[in-house]
């Protein structure tokens, strides 16, 4: 599966500095948030906010046509929420190496994917599958499957048919790059993910691989 997982030409035509590392996560145990989660939570809350890589995201955004200020990236609005809410472990997990590293990371179920994930420039016929989701425009970047949009806008909304939920065995999580992040840091976000992944599924086997220009 995660070899198929692909990233668009016209991607990096819009932006050559984009890496996404992509990691599948098997055999995962999830639950309510708990105190070691709510630690994370914390722990990444009390980071400063590293404007300079949100401004990025921001830039990006307006590439393809969206307006930030309206359609926020996601680790924009997550840093507008701290102290960061309490989802689940496995999210709280993400959501922590989120917000300390200024990384966009989406967590989806695995096991809800029909075909491989891909990001691409939408055509403007793809099937609204959700009316919350909507459907997206010409032109704007969008994860989807076989069966449709799993996430607008780049990273600004996930779908539901994909999330990740307490009963979630099997994920996907999409680690979003764009300079000033160095792919050195881009490779450390993802080790720090792990790790909680592991602390929390003891028996978990993990497998990533980087995406980017010429890759």
């Amino acid at each position: 599966m995660i070899e198929h997982i692909r990233v668009d030409e016209a991607i990096f035509e819009l932006r050559p500095d984009f890496a996404v590392l992509v990691m599948t996560a098997h055999g995962m145990k999830n639950g309510p948030t708990d105190e070691r989660a709510r630690g994370w939570l914390a722990e990444a809350s009390a980071h400063a906010v590293q404007t300079e890589k949100i401004d990025a995201w921001k830039d990006a955004y307006r590439a393809f046509g969206a307006k930030p200020q309206r359609t926020r990236p996601s680790v924009d609005a997550l840093t507008r929420r701290l102290p960061l809410p309490e989802i689940n472990r496995i999210v709280d997990a993400y959501n922590s190496v989120s917000v300390t590293h200024a990384l966009p990371i989406g967590g989806e179920d695995l096991d809800q994917y029909s075909g491989p994930a891909r990001l691409i420039r939408a055509i403007g016929d793809e099937a609204a599958e959700e009316e919350a989701l909507g459907t997206p425009e010409p032109g704007e970047v969008i994860w989807r499957d076989d069966l449709g949009v799993t996430c607008r806008r780049w990273n600004w909304r996930q779908g539901a048919r994909t999330r990740l939920t307490e009963e979630t065995d099997n994920g996907l999580f999409l680690l979003e790059r764009l300079e000033p992040m160095t792919m050195e840091e881009l490779k450390v976000a993802g080790e720090e993910l792990a790790e909680l992944l592991t602390e929390l599924s003891p028996g978990v086997r993990i497998t990533s691989r980087v995406i980017s220009a010429g890759n």
